[in-house]
């Protein structure tokens, strides 16, 4: 079969490798989506401590049931078949630490991932290990989802890990900096589900802003190359601040502005991880005493996520399928990170 190997930074190959073979305790799927995201683009460039090449990466997947191990419906009590329609989550927590233990699945200390440890879905079959059946993280589709929106279920469900933590209410003023697909889906969640009030959209890519605008429709579109995200968000609100902010871009500057920008009792996600060689902000903790703020770190997901994501795509209440606008064949994979790399879609989607 075609798949993606991860073999070094700059060097992934896309290449004829054997079929893989379903054992008892596992699941084979057909991979009909596998979408892509910046940490694909980051894998490319950067490879991970992770990851063990040759590799095959890719961890945003859906796919048909073709084969299911002798031993998995008996031991997981489930039902599989082939051509049962499923979601695979990408964090595989252990379920047994401390962390797991206390249902925080999503910072479990033992935490693997599909396309990391295991074998990820840019290609034509995909083994669903034990240990993702283990936790109940192969998910089925529901009848009115396409593979497609299901394969952007994982993205979806690390938004809402941020957002459950947030308290939001509603009619908060929302500030979401990155233009990207997951501040597409942020805001979709906010006001699909929390019913925020006015939003705000923040970039430094104009292109990037038109083009998640027209799908998402803030209130207030803001570039903050060209203007002062901070003294722009205080005039809107009457000198009173944002409710809540959520950061999903890698760049520090825009989690100083976070609470520059906050209201009291203001709760901020600090979405987007840093880079490793540049993981330090400059925060001044009185602002953060006086006005009472809640700083949330977002790690991931866990796999009730993951059901929540497509129980909120299937009722309609967070629609993902138009904001998926490019799609791209296995054999021009690679095409696919170019894409994501230059912003010129919101969600790109690989279709074996």
């Amino acid at each position: 079969m075609k798949a993606l190997r991860f073999y070094a930074p700059g060097d992934l190959r896309l290449e004829d490798v054997p079929e893989p073979v379903c054992g008892p305790d596992e699941i084979k799927l057909r991979v009909v989506n596998c979408s892509t995201c910046g940490t694909d683009v980051k894998i490319r460039n950067n490879g991970h401590q992770n990851l063990s090449p040759p590799r095959i990466i890719g961890h945003e997947i859906a796919g048909e049931v073709v084969e299911v191990g002798a031993n998995v419906n008996a031991t997981y009590g489930s039902s599989w078949q082939p051509g049962d329609r499923a979601q695979v989550i990408a964090a595989v927590p252990c379920g047994e630490c401390h962390e797991c233990r206390k249902g925080w699945m999503e910072v479990c200390q033992n935490q693997t991932s599909v396309g990391y440890q295991y074998d990820g879905g840019f290609a034509e079959y995909l083994i669903v290990p034990q240990q993702v059946l283990k936790v109940d993280g192969l998910n089925r589709i529901p009848d009115n989802v396409g593979y497609d929106e299901a394969s952007a279920a994982e993205p979806f469900a690390c938004a809402i890990n941020a957002q459950e933590q947030l308290g939001i209410e509603e009619g908060d003023f929302t500030v979401v900096f990155g233009a990207g697909p997951i501040g597409c889906m942020h805001i979709r969640i906010a006001r699909g589900v929390h019913k925020v009030g006015p939003v705000v959209l923040v970039d430094i890519n104009d292109d990037r802003l038109r083009m998640s605008a027209d799908a998402v429709g803030p209130d207030h579109v803001i570039n903050s190359a060209e203007e002062d995200v901070v003294a722009k968000v205080m005039e809107l609100t009457d000198g009173r601040g944002a409710d809540v902010i959520i950061t999903a871009t890698p760049a520090g500057i825009t989690q100083e502005q976070a609470i520059a920008m906050a209201a009291r009792n203001g709760r901020i996600s600090f979405f987007g991880g840093l880079p490793k060689t540049n993981p330090n902000i400059t925060v001044d903790s009185n602002v953060v005493h006086y006005r009472q703020l809640h700083l949330h770190g977002a790690n991931g997901s866990s796999p009730s996520h993951n059901k929540r994501a497509l129980e909120y795509i299937s009722t309609g209440q967070v629609p993902v399928k138009d904001l998926i606008t490019a799609r791209v064949p296995l054999e021009n994979v690679l095409d696919a990170f170019d894409i994501v790399a230059s912003g010129q879609a919101i969600k790109v989607t690989v279709e074996p």
